[in-house]
């Protein structure tokens, strides 16, 4: 059973907490993600990021770095709104998940 469905929030989630605390870049998240264990593609990533951007919860900017341009993305205002309420929600379900029967 593929269980990206599930992981699909929780990956967007750590996509706005490090874009909230610095500038984030598509490779530079992608080994972060890596580190959790989310093994994505480019071509899953950057819908991703474009997708957040397109809510509003995202911005981005080129940053020329010598001949080559990275693209750099940054939490907005409200994605900081978003993720805060989210980190509420994710307490809550965390303690239901392990508290004790």
């Amino acid at each position: 059973m593929d269980h990206k469905e599930l992981y699909s929030g929780l990956i967007r989630l750590h996509i706005l907490h490090h874009a909230a605390d610095k500038p984030i870049f598509g490779i530079g998240i992608t080994e972060e993600l890596a580190r959790h264990g989310y093994k994505m593609s480019a071509g899953t990533l950057y819908p991703l990021l474009h997708g957040l951007e397109a809510k509003g919860l995202l911005r981005s900017h080129d940053k020329r770095n010598g001949r080559s341009v990275r693209r750099l993305y940054r939490a907005t205002p409200a994605g900081k709104r978003a993720l805060a309420g989210a980190k509420e929600k994710v307490r809550e379900l965390f303690g239901e998940l392990f508290e004790e029967d």
